[in-house]
Parts: C-alpha cells; sequence; structure tokens
C-alpha cells in the first residue's frame, strides 16, 4: 500500500513523498542517517523538556545498532519489561474476575431453576405467598392442558396407523383370496378336461368296435347268400372263392 505523507514545509514548499523502500542505495543510506539523528534528537528533546525516560534503538539494514537512552538502555528495558508484566497480570486477574463472576452467576441460576423444578413437583411450597401459588397453578393447568393436548395427539396417530394397517390386511386377504380361488378354479378345469378326454377316448374306442363288429357281421351275411352255381366253404373271414368239388 503507498501511503502519502506530507513533509514539513519550509521556505519553499516541497510536493508529496512516497512512504515506500528507497530503490538507490546511497539515497537510502543518506536518508537512513537524516532520519535517524532527526529521530534521536526529538527523542532526547522529549526526555528533556517533559522530563520523561526515553528509550530509543535502532538497527540499520547492515546490522549496525543505534540508541539513546535518557538515564540507561537497561533500566528503561527492565522497566518496560516490569509495566508489561503487570499488564499481563492486570489482564489475567480481570480475566479470572470476570470468571469468578460468571460462576456465581451461574450457581445462582442453577439454583433457581432446581427451586422452580422442586415448586412444580409440590415441594417446597411454604416460602410461597398466596400469589405465587396462584401462578403457580396457572402454570400446572396449562402444562396439563398442553400434556393432553400432546397425548390425545399421539393417540390419533396411534390410531390412523392401526387403520392404515387394518384396511392393508383386508386388502391383502382379498387378494390372497382372489389367488386361492383361481388356483382352485384351474384345478377344476383341469379335473374336468381329463374326465372328458378319457370320456372322448372310451367313445371312440366303443365306436371302432362297433364298426368292426358291424362289419364282419355285413361279412357274414353276405357269405350265408345262397348261390346255385357256387358253393363256398367258409374256413376263415378271407372272401376268396374254392373251387368245386
Amino acid at each position: 500500500m503507498v501511503i502519502w505523507a506530507k513533509q514539513e514545509s519550509r521556505e519553499m514548499g516541497r510536493g508529496k513523498v512516497v512512504m515506500r523502500r528507497i530503490e538507490n542505495t546511497t539515497s537510502r543510506q543518506v536518508t537512513f542517517s537524516k532520519r535517524r539523528n532527526g529521530l534521536l534528537k526529538k527523542a532526547r528533546e522529549l526526555g528533556t523538556l517533559c522530563d520523561a525516560e526515553v528509550g530509543v534503538i535502532v538497527f540499520s539494514t547492515t546490522g549496525k545498532r543505534y540508541e539513546y537512552a535518557t538515564s540507561s538502555m537497561k533500566s528503561v528495558i527492565e522497566r518496560y519489561n516490569e509495566r508489561e508484566t503487570e499488564k499481563s497480570n492486570n489482564n489475567v486477574s480481570q480475566s479470572d474476575n470476570m470468571w469468578e463472576t460468571e460462576v456465581v452467576r451461574m450457581k445462582q441460576q442453577i439454583k433457581n431453576l432446581e427451586d422452580n423444578q422442586r415448586q412444580l413437583m409440590g415441594e417446597d411450597l411454604s416460602a410461597l405467598s398466596l400469589k405465587d401459588l396462584h401462578h403457580l397453578e396457572k402454570l400446572l393447568q396449562m402444562s396439563l392442558c398442553r400434556v393432553r393436548e400432546k397425548k390425545d395427539q399421539i393417540l390419533m396417530d396411534k390410531l390412523e396407523e392401526l387403520n392404515r394397517k387394518g384396511y392393508w390386511l383386508r386388502e391383502e386377504n382379498m387378494r390372497l383370496h382372489r389367488k386361492i380361488s383361481m388356483v382352485e378354479s384351474s384345478s377344476v378345469a383341469g379335473t374336468r378336461n381329463a374326465l372328458c378326454l378319457e370320456n372322448m377316448n372310451c367313445s371312440e374306442v366303443q365306436t371302432e368296435t362297433s364298426e368292426v363288429a358291424t362289419s364282419v357281421t355285413i361279412f357274414s351275411l353276405q357269405l350265408n347268400q345262397p348261390d346255385s352255381s357256387q358253393s363256398y366253404h367258409v374256413a376263415s373271414k378271407s372272401r376268396a372263392p374254392i373251387h368245386l368239388l
């Protein structure tokens, strides 16, 4: 981020200087020396004019250290560390106090909840006034109404579920009955078909037997007819003529 700063005005005004790293090494070293001397001068003036304990430490890019202290740098650093320790302890103590207060508040809240629970159960009512008892009674009545509503709702849900199961069982029973009826009808039809086939076979056999008997009878009648020219000797069922004796 480029930060623009306005330097102090002198006899002739100077433009804005871009606050960024100076790329030129010589210019950077010159600027460092000037601003370092100005910073140390300001620190010395602040300590002298205001009777303040000031400590300034500056390290260059080459690692060289420059410092200034109104008394000694060691005492300034020790005092700084003491103040930081005190600040940290104060923060810790404030945090501890905050947590202690929170613990006390939570304990009181838990105690109040336990007292309310016992009172709802009908215990420790001696400390309550008539107004508190009326309020407690109203709360119990409201709670009882909500409990009954919830119970009725659960019972209605159970009843609807049982009705759905009963309807499903009836449908399943009817489906099974239809299936059994179809199987029985198929069995009866098969038995009837078998009997019809047997009757048809018996009829065909009887018909064939009758036709054979009729043929034999007719043939015998033809053989028994008298003939003046020839006489036949029926030795078999053949119709071939036999020579005269």
